[in-house]
């Protein structure tokens, strides 16, 4: 796609960064059919197609307007586009520009500054998140049904035992919502690697990945987040940790971004590349490993229905890899339709784009109910939180059912 930046843009780094995606595009429209807006709404602007349109005449001079912004904004950036796309257009990342872009010369609604304002003073922060989650706990028995499903229930965690002795080291990352969300995704990954022979470390240093605010054009905020995380980890990578691990496939995306977000910090930008270079789902880490010890009574648990989150299959580029290893194990997988396409969680769109946000859950929750499971799992806490309220059932992380088999192997 031919682009030429306008005069006040040619020194803005934002511009050329997006003029270089914009060139790969050749107009095939492939995309559009994997669009989850797009196949909502029917409108060529809520497709990536559209919205690249829409960024090619901002970067060449157009003065954003209302609609352009809603457009952008209606984008759940959940890369089934860049999955399709034949020509790489890695329009993620065009998308952040764009978007930055914009936000200079079109001021977004008072609602949106002020959801932007709650989310980023608590959702980033595990020490702030955290009481919020208890107290929504405590009065959670008279909630009605749907507010009920969107605070967990406190769950008992399973103690760590292993008589293995740990021989290797990899570090974890709790990240912001999930410790007090769902602390036993890490609880059974550290006890699955224990019997490995794996210690999974926690360095209470480092906090949310950076995601959060990366993702609200708060980037400048994201990339202190991510110096600080480097800093704490440092130690450990140093001493030779084979990789940093994530359970949650969001953080576990941006983690492998921190290359491309820092590659322009003279101090960070090769640091910030070993991270990258280390930090790996869980589903890579298990995928890797002899796991026959697990091998045991997988099938009384039934039909498992596992929804493979965006930012897995398309952000990581993992496909089938957590679906072919669970079937390795044993378990009896159902099919859903369409499961290429998002859930509709999309980290915080639910917030911002809630009747959208709805239309795609009821959406997966209808593909995912249709092939009957007694239990539903995931890869990704905002997909396990955002399915569960729609479900009013649980979702678990996968790793709690490989979890619950090593009692079987014992």
């Amino acid at each position: 796609m031919q682009t030429t930046i306008a005069d006040h843009l040619k020194n803005d780094n934002r511009a050329i960064a997006a003029e270089a995606v914009l060139r790969k595009c050749v107009h095939c429209g492939f995309c559009l059919a994997t669009c989850p807006t797009y196949n909502l709404l029917g409108d060529e602007l809520d497709s990536p197609r559209g919205r690249i349109y829409l960024i090619k005449q901002v970067v060449e001079g157009q003065v954003a307007s209302v609609d352009t912004a809603k457009h952008l904004d209606r984008c759940l950036t959940c890369r089934s586009c860049e999955t399709t796309c034949p020509s790489g257009v890695e329009y993620s990342h065009l998308l952040e520009q764009g978007k930055s872009l914009v936000e200079e010369t079109q001021s977004r609604p008072i609602k949106y500054k002020l959801i932007k304002k709650m989310v980023l003073a608590f959702l980033p922060h595990p020490n702030r998140i955290g009481p919020l989650v208890r107290l929504g706990q405590l009065v959670r028995p008279v909630l009605p049904g749907s507010m009920k499903f969107r605070i967990p229930s406190r769950r008992s965690l399973p103690t760590l035992q292993t008589s293995i002795a740990s021989t290797r080291k990899m570090l974890v990352l709790d990240g912001c919502v999930q410790p007090s969300m769902a602390p036993q995704s890490n609880q059974a990954a550290t006890r699955i690697l224990a019997q490995l022979g794996v210690e999974l470390i926690t360095v209470k240093r480092a906090g949310c990945c950076g995601a959060i605010e990366y993702h609200l054009n708060e980037q400048e905020s994201a990339k202190v987040q991510m110096r600080k995380n480097i800093d704490a980890w440092w130690p450990e990578v140093e001493a030779g940790c084979e990789a940093i691990l994530s359970t949650a496939s969001g953080c576990g995306l941006m983690l492998k971004e921190y290359k491309q977000a820092l590659q322009d910090d003279p101090d960070y930008a090769k640091k910030a590349e070993r991270i990258s270079e280390l930090s790996k789902d869980i589903v890579e880490v298990l995928a890797a490993e002899d796991l026959s010890q697990f091998h045991n009574r997988a099938e009384r648990f039934g039909k498992v229905a596992f929804h493979p989150p965006c930012t897995l299959q398309h952000g990581q580029q993992l496909p089938n890899v957590t679906e072919k290893l669970l079937r390795q194990l044993g378990f009896q997988l159902t099919p859903i339709s369409d499961s290429h396409l998002c859930c509709g969680s999309a980290g915080t769109y639910s917030l911002f784009q809630p009747e959208l946000s709805k239309q795609l859950r009821d959406n997966k929750s209808a593909a995912i109910l249709a092939g009957e499971p007694e239990l539903i799992a995931t890869a990704n806490i905002g997909c396990q939180l955002h399915l569960t309220a729609g479900l009013q059932r649980p979702v678990v992380h996968w790793v709690e059912l490989v979890d619950q088999l090593i009692d079987d192997a014992s």
